[in-house]
Protein backbone atom coordinates (compact mmCIF):
# COMPACT_ATOMS: atom_id res chain seq x y z
CA UNK A 1 0.00 0.00 0.00
CA UNK A 2 2.77 2.74 0.65
CA UNK A 3 3.15 3.62 -3.28
CA UNK A 4 -0.23 4.10 -3.32
CA UNK A 5 -0.08 7.08 -0.68
CA UNK A 6 -0.13 10.62 -2.43
CA UNK A 7 2.24 13.16 -0.86
CA UNK A 8 1.07 15.51 1.01
CA UNK A 9 1.42 18.82 -0.50
CA UNK A 10 0.63 20.51 -4.11
CA UNK A 11 2.38 18.70 -6.74
CA UNK A 12 4.06 21.44 -9.15
CA UNK A 13 2.58 23.46 -11.86
CA UNK A 14 3.94 26.00 -14.02
CA UNK A 15 3.06 29.70 -13.22
CA UNK A 16 0.86 30.90 -16.30
CA UNK A 17 3.29 33.12 -18.50
CA UNK A 18 2.31 35.28 -21.48
CA UNK A 19 5.50 35.47 -23.58
CA UNK A 20 4.92 38.30 -26.07
CA UNK A 21 4.71 37.00 -30.13
CA UNK A 22 7.42 38.13 -30.90
CA UNK A 23 10.86 39.78 -29.57
CA UNK A 24 10.78 43.42 -30.08
CA UNK A 25 13.00 44.97 -32.88
CA UNK A 26 13.23 41.09 -34.37
CA UNK A 27 11.43 42.77 -37.45
CA UNK A 28 7.82 42.39 -38.72
CA UNK A 29 8.07 38.29 -39.54
CA UNK A 30 8.08 35.77 -36.54
CA UNK A 31 10.86 32.81 -37.02
CA UNK A 32 10.54 29.69 -35.43
CA UNK A 33 14.33 29.01 -36.62
CA UNK A 34 16.79 30.71 -33.46
CA UNK A 35 20.49 31.57 -33.73
CA UNK A 36 20.89 29.31 -30.34
CA UNK A 37 19.69 26.35 -33.06
CA UNK A 38 22.90 26.19 -34.08
CA UNK A 39 26.47 25.45 -32.62
CA UNK A 40 28.96 27.84 -31.72
CA UNK A 41 31.44 26.51 -33.91
CA UNK A 42 29.08 27.54 -37.36
CA UNK A 43 28.06 31.03 -35.61
CA UNK A 44 31.64 31.37 -34.64
CA UNK A 45 33.54 30.81 -37.75
CA UNK A 46 37.06 32.00 -37.40
CA UNK A 47 39.56 28.74 -37.12
CA UNK A 48 41.29 30.94 -34.38
CA UNK A 49 38.53 32.01 -32.08
CA UNK A 50 37.25 28.25 -32.31
CA UNK A 51 40.33 26.85 -30.78
CA UNK A 52 40.08 29.60 -28.00
CA UNK A 53 36.69 28.34 -27.41
CA UNK A 54 37.04 24.74 -27.06
CA UNK A 55 40.43 25.57 -24.75
CA UNK A 56 38.15 28.05 -22.60
CA UNK A 57 35.90 24.97 -22.68
CA UNK A 58 38.40 22.33 -21.13
CA UNK A 59 40.44 24.66 -18.91
CA UNK A 60 38.47 27.48 -18.06
CA UNK A 61 38.32 27.30 -13.95
CA UNK A 62 34.56 28.72 -13.69
CA UNK A 63 33.37 25.87 -15.50
CA UNK A 64 35.53 23.46 -13.55
CA UNK A 65 33.82 25.15 -10.26
CA UNK A 66 30.30 24.71 -11.58
CA UNK A 67 30.67 20.34 -12.58
CA UNK A 68 32.05 20.29 -9.20
CA UNK A 69 28.41 22.01 -8.04
CA UNK A 70 26.88 19.48 -10.41
CA UNK A 71 28.53 16.72 -8.33
CA UNK A 72 27.60 17.85 -5.20
CA UNK A 73 23.69 18.32 -5.98
CA UNK A 74 24.07 14.83 -7.24
CA UNK A 75 25.39 13.35 -3.66
CA UNK A 76 23.09 15.49 -2.36
CA UNK A 77 20.18 14.17 -3.92
CA UNK A 78 21.69 10.72 -3.46
CA UNK A 79 21.31 11.24 0.55
CA UNK A 80 17.74 12.26 -0.06
CA UNK A 81 17.09 9.24 -1.53
CA UNK A 82 18.49 6.75 1.10
CA UNK A 83 16.37 7.95 3.80
CA UNK A 84 13.27 6.24 1.74
CA UNK A 85 15.35 2.90 2.17
CA UNK A 86 15.66 0.79 5.49
CA UNK A 87 18.64 1.21 7.52
CA UNK A 88 20.51 -1.94 8.39
CA UNK A 89 23.56 -1.70 10.52
CA UNK A 90 25.49 -4.48 12.24
CA UNK A 91 26.22 -4.18 15.82
CA UNK A 92 27.68 -6.08 18.08
CA UNK A 93 28.53 -5.57 22.16
CA UNK A 94 30.50 -8.00 24.83
CA UNK A 95 30.27 -7.11 28.63
CA UNK A 96 31.80 -8.48 31.45
CA UNK A 97 29.64 -8.17 34.61
CA UNK A 98 30.94 -9.16 38.31
CA UNK A 99 28.93 -9.93 41.38
CA UNK A 100 30.17 -9.75 44.70
CA UNK A 101 28.39 -12.42 47.76
CA UNK A 102 29.21 -11.81 51.10
CA UNK A 103 31.84 -14.96 50.70
CA UNK A 104 35.21 -14.67 49.38
CA UNK A 105 34.20 -16.24 45.89
CA UNK A 106 32.90 -13.62 43.46
CA UNK A 107 30.65 -14.59 39.90
CA UNK A 108 32.22 -13.23 37.23
CA UNK A 109 29.61 -13.65 34.06
CA UNK A 110 30.88 -12.54 30.29
CA UNK A 111 28.13 -11.96 27.39
CA UNK A 112 27.43 -10.65 24.66
CA UNK A 113 24.86 -9.70 21.75
CA UNK A 114 25.66 -9.48 17.79
CA UNK A 115 23.61 -8.84 14.62
CA UNK A 116 21.90 -6.52 12.54
CA UNK A 117 19.69 -3.67 13.51
CA UNK A 118 16.56 -2.23 11.17
CA UNK A 119 15.29 1.16 11.28
CA UNK A 120 12.86 2.45 8.82
CA UNK A 121 10.52 5.38 8.92
CA UNK A 122 7.51 4.63 6.87
CA UNK A 123 6.47 7.41 4.48
CA UNK A 124 3.27 7.57 4.36
CA UNK A 125 2.35 10.86 4.32
CA UNK A 126 5.46 11.76 1.48
CA UNK A 127 7.70 13.99 3.77
CA UNK A 128 10.75 12.24 2.53
CA UNK A 129 9.66 12.06 -0.94
CA UNK A 130 9.17 16.00 -1.26
CA UNK A 131 12.43 15.93 0.42
CA UNK A 132 13.70 13.89 -2.49
CA UNK A 133 12.09 15.74 -5.04
CA UNK A 134 13.50 19.18 -3.97
CA UNK A 135 16.80 17.42 -4.05
CA UNK A 136 16.67 16.48 -7.34
CA UNK A 137 14.96 19.73 -8.46
CA UNK A 138 17.84 21.61 -6.72
CA UNK A 139 20.32 19.08 -8.92
CA UNK A 140 18.66 20.04 -11.89
CA UNK A 141 18.99 23.44 -11.50
CA UNK A 142 22.35 23.08 -10.56
CA UNK A 143 23.50 21.56 -13.97
CA UNK A 144 21.36 24.23 -15.57
CA UNK A 145 23.92 26.95 -13.95
CA UNK A 146 26.98 24.81 -15.06
CA UNK A 147 24.74 25.35 -18.55
CA UNK A 148 24.83 28.74 -17.57
CA UNK A 149 28.24 28.97 -17.01
CA UNK A 150 29.31 27.57 -20.27
CA UNK A 151 26.83 30.25 -22.44
CA UNK A 152 28.39 33.06 -20.11
CA UNK A 153 32.03 31.14 -21.28
CA UNK A 154 31.72 31.05 -24.67
CA UNK A 155 30.21 34.44 -25.24
CA UNK A 156 32.71 36.08 -23.39
CA UNK A 157 35.50 34.48 -25.17
CA UNK A 158 34.18 35.49 -28.07
CA UNK A 159 33.43 38.89 -27.34
CA UNK A 160 36.95 39.18 -25.44
CA UNK A 161 38.57 37.95 -28.90
CA UNK A 162 36.32 40.46 -31.19
CA UNK A 163 37.64 43.23 -28.82
CA UNK A 164 41.39 41.74 -29.42
CA UNK A 165 40.67 42.37 -33.14
CA UNK A 166 39.27 45.48 -32.86
CA UNK A 167 42.04 46.97 -31.26
CA UNK A 168 44.54 45.33 -33.49
CA UNK A 169 43.01 47.06 -36.27
CA UNK A 170 42.39 50.52 -34.23
CA UNK A 171 46.66 49.77 -33.64
CA UNK A 172 46.99 49.12 -37.26
CA UNK A 173 45.08 52.37 -38.62
CA UNK A 174 47.34 54.41 -35.71
CA UNK A 175 50.64 53.03 -36.64
CA UNK A 176 49.58 53.50 -40.13
CA UNK A 177 48.05 57.76 -39.89
CA UNK A 178 51.65 57.82 -37.63
CA UNK A 179 53.89 57.19 -40.70
CA UNK A 180 51.92 59.37 -42.68
CA UNK A 181 52.23 62.10 -39.63
CA UNK A 182 56.00 61.49 -40.23
CA UNK A 183 56.06 62.05 -43.40
CA UNK A 184 54.25 65.23 -43.26
CA UNK A 185 56.65 66.66 -40.67
CA UNK A 186 59.66 66.05 -43.04
CA UNK A 187 57.88 67.53 -45.71
CA UNK A 188 57.59 70.88 -43.76
CA UNK A 189 60.49 70.53 -41.96
CA UNK A 190 62.03 70.56 -45.27
CA UNK A 191 60.03 73.43 -46.50
CA UNK A 192 61.07 75.64 -43.12
CA UNK A 193 64.73 74.68 -43.96
CA UNK A 194 64.39 76.05 -47.40
CA UNK A 195 63.05 79.20 -46.47
CA UNK A 196 59.47 78.61 -47.90
CA UNK A 197 57.51 77.95 -44.49
CA UNK A 198 57.31 78.85 -41.27
CA UNK A 199 57.44 77.69 -37.55
CA UNK A 200 54.15 77.77 -36.85
CA UNK A 201 53.34 74.91 -39.57
CA UNK A 202 55.84 72.83 -38.37
CA UNK A 203 55.24 73.19 -34.98
CA UNK A 204 51.14 72.38 -35.49
CA UNK A 205 51.74 69.37 -37.38
CA UNK A 206 53.97 68.10 -34.92
CA UNK A 207 51.81 68.73 -32.69
CA UNK A 208 49.03 66.92 -34.61
CA UNK A 209 51.46 63.84 -34.76
CA UNK A 210 52.11 63.62 -31.30
CA UNK A 211 48.54 62.73 -30.63
CA UNK A 212 48.69 59.90 -33.01
CA UNK A 213 51.75 58.76 -31.39
CA UNK A 214 50.06 58.65 -27.73
CA UNK A 215 47.69 56.79 -29.29
CA UNK A 216 49.64 53.74 -29.73
CA UNK A 217 50.90 52.69 -26.19
CA UNK A 218 47.38 53.27 -24.72
CA UNK A 219 46.23 50.84 -27.48
CA UNK A 220 48.88 48.49 -26.83
CA UNK A 221 47.84 48.71 -22.96
CA UNK A 222 44.40 47.96 -23.94
CA UNK A 223 45.23 44.98 -26.17
CA UNK A 224 47.46 43.34 -23.34
CA UNK A 225 44.45 43.64 -20.59
CA UNK A 226 42.26 42.35 -23.19
CA UNK A 227 45.10 39.34 -23.18
CA UNK A 228 45.25 38.82 -19.89
CA UNK A 229 41.37 38.63 -19.28
CA UNK A 230 41.30 36.22 -22.33
CA UNK A 231 44.13 34.08 -20.97
CA UNK A 232 42.14 33.76 -17.15
CA UNK A 233 39.06 32.72 -19.28
CA UNK A 234 41.27 30.23 -21.27
CA UNK A 235 42.47 29.22 -17.28
CA UNK A 236 46.45 29.61 -18.12
CA UNK A 237 48.48 32.39 -16.68
CA UNK A 238 48.40 36.24 -18.68
CA UNK A 239 50.07 36.00 -22.27
CA UNK A 240 49.71 36.67 -25.60
CA UNK A 241 46.89 35.65 -27.66
CA UNK A 242 47.69 34.24 -31.16
CA UNK A 243 45.07 35.85 -33.30
CA UNK A 244 46.35 36.42 -37.01
CA UNK A 245 46.91 39.27 -39.25
CA UNK A 246 44.75 41.88 -38.79
CA UNK A 247 41.52 42.03 -41.48
CA UNK A 248 41.18 45.74 -42.48
CA UNK A 249 37.49 44.67 -43.70
CA UNK A 250 36.31 42.01 -42.21
CA UNK A 251 33.54 39.85 -43.39
CA UNK A 252 29.85 41.08 -41.60
CA UNK A 253 28.17 38.68 -39.60
CA UNK A 254 25.27 36.85 -41.19
CA UNK A 255 21.41 37.88 -40.43
CA UNK A 256 20.53 36.25 -36.99
CA UNK A 257 17.20 35.22 -36.53
CA UNK A 258 16.32 35.50 -32.66
CA UNK A 259 13.13 32.94 -33.16
CA UNK A 260 9.82 32.88 -30.83
CA UNK A 261 9.91 34.10 -27.34
CA UNK A 262 8.17 31.52 -26.70
CA UNK A 263 11.01 28.90 -27.15
CA UNK A 264 13.31 30.66 -24.41
CA UNK A 265 11.34 29.75 -21.34
CA UNK A 266 13.07 26.09 -22.95
CA UNK A 267 16.24 26.98 -24.05
CA UNK A 268 17.84 29.55 -21.40
CA UNK A 269 19.69 28.13 -18.57
CA UNK A 270 19.06 30.97 -16.14
CA UNK A 271 15.25 30.76 -16.60
CA UNK A 272 14.97 26.93 -16.64
CA UNK A 273 17.25 27.40 -13.23
CA UNK A 274 14.89 29.14 -11.88
CA UNK A 275 11.99 27.01 -12.25
CA UNK A 276 13.97 23.96 -11.56
CA UNK A 277 14.39 26.65 -8.13
CA UNK A 278 10.52 26.95 -8.20
CA UNK A 279 9.61 23.08 -8.23
CA UNK A 280 11.89 22.44 -5.48
CA UNK A 281 10.69 25.57 -3.39
CA UNK A 282 6.93 23.56 -4.18
CA UNK A 283 8.18 20.17 -2.77
CA UNK A 284 9.23 22.04 0.46
CA UNK A 285 6.06 22.93 0.88
CA UNK A 286 4.86 19.94 0.91
CA UNK A 287 7.25 18.66 3.29
CA UNK A 288 6.72 21.15 5.57
CA UNK A 289 3.02 20.20 6.05
CA UNK A 290 4.15 16.38 5.93
CA UNK A 291 5.69 17.46 9.40
CA UNK A 292 2.04 18.04 10.96
CA UNK A 293 1.39 14.01 10.38
CA UNK A 294 2.27 11.44 12.32
CA UNK A 295 6.07 9.98 12.09
CA UNK A 296 5.74 5.94 11.87
CA UNK A 297 9.06 3.97 12.04
CA UNK A 298 9.86 0.65 12.58
CA UNK A 299 12.94 -1.25 13.77
CA UNK A 300 13.97 -4.42 14.43
CA UNK A 301 16.46 -6.75 15.70
CA UNK A 302 18.22 -9.92 14.47
CA UNK A 303 21.47 -11.52 15.84
CA UNK A 304 22.44 -14.37 18.61
CA UNK A 305 23.14 -14.43 21.94
CA UNK A 306 27.31 -15.56 23.52
CA UNK A 307 28.66 -16.24 26.77
CA UNK A 308 26.68 -16.40 29.89
CA UNK A 309 23.63 -14.33 28.76
CA UNK A 310 22.46 -17.55 26.37
CA UNK A 311 22.13 -19.93 30.17
CA UNK A 312 20.56 -16.48 31.51
CA UNK A 313 17.76 -16.14 29.22
CA UNK A 314 17.62 -19.92 28.10
CA UNK A 315 17.52 -19.27 24.59
CA UNK A 316 19.72 -20.96 22.25
CA UNK A 317 21.90 -18.16 21.22
CA UNK A 318 19.82 -16.38 18.24
CA UNK A 319 17.20 -13.57 19.44
CA UNK A 320 14.78 -10.73 17.08
CA UNK A 321 12.66 -8.08 18.08
CA UNK A 322 10.52 -5.77 16.21
CA UNK A 323 9.20 -2.83 17.05
CA UNK A 324 6.55 0.16 15.19
CA UNK A 325 7.01 3.11 16.68
CA UNK A 326 4.42 6.65 16.12
CA UNK A 327 4.71 10.18 16.91
CA UNK A 328 2.44 12.38 16.56
CA UNK A 329 3.57 15.95 17.16
CA UNK A 330 1.12 18.00 19.78
CA UNK A 331 2.65 21.28 20.77
CA UNK A 332 5.75 22.48 19.69
CA UNK A 333 4.98 26.30 20.15
CA UNK A 334 4.09 27.32 17.09
CA UNK A 335 7.23 25.91 14.99
CA UNK A 336 5.75 23.82 12.36
CA UNK A 337 3.31 26.41 11.68
CA UNK A 338 6.01 28.85 10.94
CA UNK A 339 8.30 26.68 9.36
CA UNK A 340 5.51 26.05 6.79
CA UNK A 341 4.45 29.84 6.76
CA UNK A 342 8.37 30.23 5.40
CA UNK A 343 8.51 27.51 3.17
CA UNK A 344 5.42 29.15 1.23
CA UNK A 345 7.32 32.29 1.37
CA UNK A 346 10.65 30.67 -0.30
CA UNK A 347 7.96 29.15 -3.07
CA UNK A 348 6.22 33.30 -3.75
CA UNK A 349 10.05 34.04 -3.69
CA UNK A 350 10.86 31.48 -6.32
CA UNK A 351 7.79 31.99 -8.56
CA UNK A 352 8.75 35.87 -8.40
CA UNK A 353 12.63 34.94 -9.50
CA UNK A 354 11.34 32.67 -12.22
CA UNK A 355 9.03 35.14 -13.87
CA UNK A 356 12.20 38.21 -13.44
CA UNK A 357 14.27 35.55 -15.55
CA UNK A 358 12.03 34.86 -18.24
CA UNK A 359 11.49 38.68 -18.47
CA UNK A 360 14.86 39.68 -18.39
CA UNK A 361 16.27 37.20 -21.42
CA UNK A 362 13.52 39.15 -23.20
CA UNK A 363 14.91 42.66 -22.19
CA UNK A 364 18.29 41.29 -23.20
CA UNK A 365 17.35 39.44 -26.42
CA UNK A 366 15.84 43.17 -27.58
CA UNK A 367 18.35 44.98 -26.28
CA UNK A 368 21.02 42.80 -28.56
CA UNK A 369 18.53 42.96 -31.71
CA UNK A 370 18.23 46.89 -31.38
CA UNK A 371 22.06 47.24 -30.77
CA UNK A 372 22.97 45.37 -33.78
CA UNK A 373 20.37 46.89 -36.34
CA UNK A 374 21.69 50.77 -35.06
CA UNK A 375 25.10 49.80 -35.04
CA UNK A 376 24.97 48.21 -38.91
CA UNK A 377 23.17 52.02 -39.93
CA UNK A 378 25.99 53.49 -37.70
CA UNK A 379 28.88 51.35 -39.94
CA UNK A 380 27.22 52.01 -42.80
CA UNK A 381 27.63 55.93 -42.76
CA UNK A 382 31.20 55.73 -41.01
CA UNK A 383 32.40 54.14 -43.99
CA UNK A 384 31.19 56.95 -46.17
CA UNK A 385 32.49 59.33 -43.81
CA UNK A 386 36.07 57.47 -43.77
CA UNK A 387 36.30 57.16 -47.63
CA UNK A 388 34.81 60.83 -47.86
CA UNK A 389 37.88 62.02 -45.39
CA UNK A 390 40.05 59.84 -47.20
CA UNK A 391 39.42 61.58 -50.61
CA UNK A 392 39.68 65.20 -48.67
CA UNK A 393 43.23 64.64 -47.19
CA UNK A 394 43.94 63.75 -50.43
CA UNK A 395 42.46 66.61 -52.03
CA UNK A 396 44.33 68.90 -49.62
CA UNK A 397 47.82 68.31 -49.74
CA UNK A 398 47.21 68.55 -53.77
CA UNK A 399 46.05 72.17 -53.03
CA UNK A 400 48.54 72.65 -50.37
CA UNK A 401 51.38 72.04 -53.30
CA UNK A 402 49.43 74.43 -55.81
CA UNK A 403 49.34 76.94 -53.30
CA UNK A 404 45.03 76.59 -53.32
CA UNK A 405 45.21 76.00 -49.48
CA UNK A 406 46.56 76.41 -46.46
CA UNK A 407 48.70 73.79 -44.19
CA UNK A 408 45.42 73.80 -41.77
CA UNK A 409 43.23 71.72 -44.45
CA UNK A 410 46.04 68.98 -44.38
CA UNK A 411 46.14 69.07 -40.57
CA UNK A 412 42.20 68.89 -40.10
CA UNK A 413 41.82 66.53 -42.99
CA UNK A 414 44.32 64.34 -41.28
CA UNK A 415 42.90 64.97 -37.66
CA UNK A 416 39.60 64.19 -38.68
CA UNK A 417 40.44 60.94 -40.99
CA UNK A 418 41.93 59.17 -38.01
CA UNK A 419 39.61 60.02 -35.24
CA UNK A 420 36.68 58.70 -37.81
CA UNK A 421 38.59 55.31 -39.00
CA UNK A 422 39.20 54.42 -35.13
CA UNK A 423 35.33 55.38 -34.64
CA UNK A 424 34.72 52.91 -37.71
CA UNK A 425 36.96 50.10 -36.38
CA UNK A 426 35.37 50.55 -32.95
CA UNK A 427 31.57 50.02 -34.22
CA UNK A 428 32.53 47.22 -36.38
CA UNK A 429 33.96 45.56 -32.62
CA UNK A 430 30.85 46.58 -31.02
CA UNK A 431 29.01 44.66 -33.98
CA UNK A 432 30.20 41.52 -33.51
CA UNK A 433 30.46 41.63 -30.21
CA UNK A 434 26.37 42.79 -29.96
CA UNK A 435 26.01 39.21 -32.09
CA UNK A 436 27.93 37.52 -29.64
CA UNK A 437 25.72 39.05 -26.73
CA UNK A 438 22.56 37.97 -28.65
CA UNK A 439 23.82 34.50 -29.25
CA UNK A 440 24.45 34.25 -25.25
CA UNK A 441 20.85 35.83 -24.38
CA UNK A 442 19.21 33.55 -26.71
CA UNK A 443 20.20 30.56 -24.80
CA UNK A 444 23.18 29.09 -27.50
CA UNK A 445 26.74 27.87 -27.46
CA UNK A 446 25.30 24.89 -24.57
CA UNK A 447 26.10 22.31 -27.89
CA UNK A 448 28.76 19.55 -26.73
Amino acid sequence: MLPGCAAVGPNYVRPRMEPPPQYRFAGDQAQAESLADAPWWQVFADPMLQALVREAIANNLDLRAAVARVEQARAQAGIAKSFLYPQVDATADYAVRQHFGGSEDEDVHHGGTYGFQLSWELDLFGRLRREKEAAYARLLATDQGRRGVLVTLVADAASTYFLLRELDLELDIARRTLRVNDETVTYFQNRLDGGVSNRLELDRIRANRAVTAAAIPDLERQIAVAENALSLLLGRPPGAIARGLVDPEPVEPPDIPPGLPAALLERRPDVIQAEQFLVAANADVGAAKALFFPTISLTGFLGGLSGDLVTLLGGSGGVWSISPGLLQPVFQGGRLRRNLEAARASFDEAVAQYQKAALNGYREVADALVTIAKLSSIRLERQTGVVALQDASDLSRARYESGLASYIEILTADQQLFEQELLLAQTRGEEFRARSELYRALGGGWQP
